[in-house]
Order: C-alpha cells, then structure tokens, then sequence
C-alpha cells in the first residue's frame, strides 16, 4: 500500500533526529549483568525476553515514581545544588503529612492509581474495561489512600465508583482532564497489549473515562504512553520502532477542535529542540523555553509536558532504562511522574537489567512497611502477574484460532 506524504514526511523526520542522537534503528542490547532473575541473552541484539520487558517496564514505573517523589516540584536548580545529580532512593514527606516520613524507595500516587490497574488485569487474566477497573475500585482501593499517597480528588471518584454510575462516566466529574494522571499510570494497558498498538489504544480510550472525559487531552496524551509501551514489547523493537509507531498512530483527531499541531507537532518540536542533547543537564535547560508554567493548580503534572519529555529522554538515554529514570528524576518540576513514564517506556524496550539490585530491593522493602498502599506486591510479582495474564490471554487466542481454522 502506497504511504501517505504526511507519513513519509513524518518518517524522514524521524530518520534525521534519530540518526542526529546517534540511535538510527540499532536493537537495543541486552545488558550484560543479569540481576532480577533476567534471562537475557547478552550475544544476541534486541533478546531480551519478553517477560523481562514486563518486569522492566513496572519497575522501571515504580522506581522512578520512588527517587522523583522526594524532589518533586524542585526546580532543577535545586536538586543540583543540594544532590549534584541525583541517583538513589531517599526518604521524604508528602501532602503535607511530617508525621509519615516515607522510607527511601516508597513510591506514590500515580502507582497507586496503577497498582489497581494490574490488580484488575491480574483478576480477570484478560484485558479489562472501564467496569472491570471500576470493580477493583471499589474492592482493592485502600481507604486510607486518597490525600495521603493518592491524590485528594480520587476519593470522590472512588464514592462515584459504588453508585450506579456507569464506569465510562465517572471521568466527567474529574476537574483534572489534562492532567498526568492517566499518561503516568496506564502502563498495564500497553503491557496486557503487548505487541497490539490497536488494542492498546482501544482500552485506553475505554479505561481512561474512569478519569477523563472521552477524547480529552488527557485520554490523547495517554495514548502515546500504551502505544509506546505495545510497540516496544515487540520482539526486536528499536528506540526508532518505538517512536515510529508513536507518530505513525496518535493524535489521530478532527484538528477543528484542537490546535492544528497537535500532539505529533509537539512531539516533533520537542525532539528537533533535544536533538543534540547529550545528557539530562543539557535537555532541562533547552525545556525552559517550552514549559515552565506555575501559578495554576498542578501547573506542572499537564500530559503534555511529561510526556513530550518522556518521549526525548527515551530517544537521548537510547533506551536504557537506568539512564531513563536517572534523567526523569533530575530534570526538574513534576519528576516523579516524568521518571515513571521515561522509566516504564524504557524498560519496556531494554527490561530491567540496567536497574542497580539494591534499589529493586529498596523499593519492594518500601512497599511491604507501606501500610497505605493499594497492594504490597513486590516489583517482580506485578509484573509476572500481567505476564501471566498476558499468556493466559495468548494461550486463549491460539486455541480460539485453531478451533475456527476452517
């Protein structure tokens, strides 16, 4: 089938930033150092097992949630005058509770809102709906959660969620539309995808209306994250596969009732203005000129802004998913939700294999004092638990396609 010139364009596009950070379409590697249980194959490019992008991808999420959440807000200024560059786990207080000193590795409100995602998956051994995340709502959400470890406006939604409501409506009572939210937590829904950019977005735009009006910004945003997160699950996948299938298949929206650059152009714009970046010092100061909003409520938590930089740290860091947090955490403003989504992108490409052993471990101790938390499953548990759901889905498919093989 012939491509469209707007394909084309967008593709040679891709072709000259990527080949200017020195990526072009080379598999990412995995790592030689085999921590976590990895079952990689260092001799053989782009072997990295499929579960292993699993396990990297929610750790990846959850660590970088875990180092960004202590230095959130600061303006990069300040985390490198008081840390250099900031690179472990450390304690903080959050909303304003000093009498819960968090223990270094506690992740927050983003994975919360995830953790109920997987949980749903987990159940149900299937893909799920905006009903079935609905139902682990109102069955799993800890009570203790909303303006503690989750943001204050999730505890209406969740009395919402035990009226007769519909599920799908329950995000036209979010004040919050374009917020992070979404973007920084649907990572489960790439994964159970894992491979299907369509169905991907399909479950997104289903699940999403638990927090969003339908095809709000936030819903749109969120987008990119599933299809980067799917596309990279691919056997072989490439930083440049990733971003191919990211332009290839979001913002596919009536540019009458948005700005006509959309998502894409600003995807494009930010990673011509990245281009040359050769670590997170550089890219922090070139963002300056694009985002730098305060004075409204989550000023700095838009999709628009993590996600854009996501996208450049992923395309900067070459997939490696360390790096990746490491850059999220130490960019500035909204770190934690910038670290869970560069770091759950990346380790969905490369696994988890660069992530140092004893933050993994940190972090799951964290977790098991966390009595606030939606659940105390360990890193390698969430993630098995969608790799299991993802094959149980497979084996179903297999035998679905046999039985109707006329």
């Amino acid at each position: 089938m012939r491509e469209s010139p707007d394909r084309m364009a967008r593709r040679s596009f891709l072709g000259g930033t990527l080949a200017a950070a020195a990526v072009g379409s080379v598999p990412v590697r995995a790592s030689q150092e085999t921590p976590h249980g990895a079952t990689t194959n260092p001799q053989t490019p782009g072997a990295i097992p499929l579960r292993e992008k699993f396990f990297g991808c929610i750790a990846g999420c959850h660590i970088g949630s875990a180092m960004g959440a202590p230095v959130e807000g600061w303006a990069y200024e300040r985390i490198e005058r008081e840390y250099g560059l900031l690179d472990k786990p450390l304690s903080y207080t959050a909303y304003g509770k000093r009498d819960w000193v968090r223990e270094p590795g506690t992740t927050e409100d983003g994975v919360e809102r995830q953790k109920l995602m997987i949980t749903a998956i987990i159940e149900k051994q299937d893909r799920i709906n905006a009903e079935d995340l609905r139902r682990a709502w109102v069955d799993h959400m800890n009570p203790n959660a909303a303006g503690l470890v989750s943001e204050p406006f999730e505890g209406p939604l969740l009395a919402l969620a035990k009226t007769h409501i519909p599920a799908a409506d329950i995000g036209k009572y979010c004040d919050y539309s374009g917020l992070v939210s979404l973007s920084r937590s649907c990572h489960p829904i790439g994964l159970i995808n894992a491979g299907d950019v369509r169905g991907a977005i399909d479950d997104l735009r289903q699940v999403g209306q638990l927090y969003n009006t339908a095809n709000s910004r936030g819903i749109l945003w969120a987008e990119v994250t599933v299809v980067a997160i799917a596309a990279a699950t691919k056997p072989g996948a490439t930083v440049d596969s990733v971003l191919g299938a990211v332009f290839d298949n979001c913002d596919k929206v009536d540019t009458r009732f948005f700005r006509p650059a959309g998502i894409r152009g600003e995807l494009e714009r930010a990673l011509k203005l990245t281009a040359n970046c050769a670590d997170v010092r550089d890219m922090r100061r070139k963002f300056d000129s694009v985002y730098s909003g305060t004075g409204l409520v989550y000023a700095q938590s838009y999709a628009n802004e993590i996600v854009t930089k996501a996208i450049c740290v992923l395309r900067m860091t070459q997939g490696n998913t360390w790096e990746a947090i490491k850059a999220g955490i130490n960019m500035g403003r909204d770190t934690d939700c910038l670290a869970a989504v560069a770091g759950g992108i990346t380790g969905a490409l490369s696994g988890g294999a660069s992530i140092p052993a004893d933050v993994v471990k940190q972090v799951d101790y964290a977790t098991s004092l966390n009595r606030h938390t939606n659940s105390q499953r360990t890193l390698r548990e969430s993630s098995d638990g969608l790799y299991h759901a993802f094959t149980a889905r497979l084996a179903r498919m297999k035998a679905y396609a046999q039985e109707m093989d006329v």
